[in-house]
């Protein structure tokens, strides 16, 4: 009868183990999309306070960025609309946002027909694994758009607790 003791207390013993940890794993699971989500909250309402109500379109913007860089001090930012540059029909501005840093809105550049080319290049810093959006307004009101994600091994825009 003892080993029939021992059996029944390791089956409970292991069934309370693999039982706690899915509870804990379900509280995880409920914690990160929730830090996730407000990160993108405030992502949308940055794109929101540049542009408006106006819907983002995927395409004609093409957003160069690694999708993994060792340092987030600089990363290498390309941003190219496809666009003839024309009086009638050009690109207005372009915008770059981030996820998580403490400024999501990177930087707004404004152009116009005479400027030939709708392209920029510009090095930003990261602080963490996030997402980056490009966004376009067109002249004639329509706004597009391309993001990325990027995986940040070395993150940066820290803020120094010392």
């Amino acid at each position: 009868m003892r080993a029939d003791d021992d059996i029944t207390a390791a089956t409970r013993r292991s069934f309370l183990r693999g039982a706690a940890g899915f509870v804990g794993g379900i509280g995880i699971i409920s914690v990160f999309p929730a830090h996730e989500s407000a990160a993108s909250d405030q992502l949308n309402d940055a794109i929101k306070k540049v542009v408006g109500d106006k819907p983002l379109r995927k395409g004609r913007v093409t957003l160069g960025i690694p999708a993994m860089v060792e340092n987030g001090n600089t990363v290498s930012v390309d941003v190219a609309v496809e666009s003839p540059m024309t009086a009638a029909d050009h690109v207005k501005a372009i915008h770059v946002f981030n996820e998580k840093n403490p400024q999501p809105n990177v930087i707004s550049i404004k152009l116009g027909p005479h400027a030939g080319k709708a392209a920029i290049s510009t090095r930003m810093r990261l602080a963490t694994t996030q997402q980056v959006v490009a966004v376009a307004e067109m002249s004639d009101g329509t706004v597009w758009s391309d993001s990325a994600d990027v995986f940040v091994a070395l993150a940066a825009c820290q803020e120094d607790p010392g």
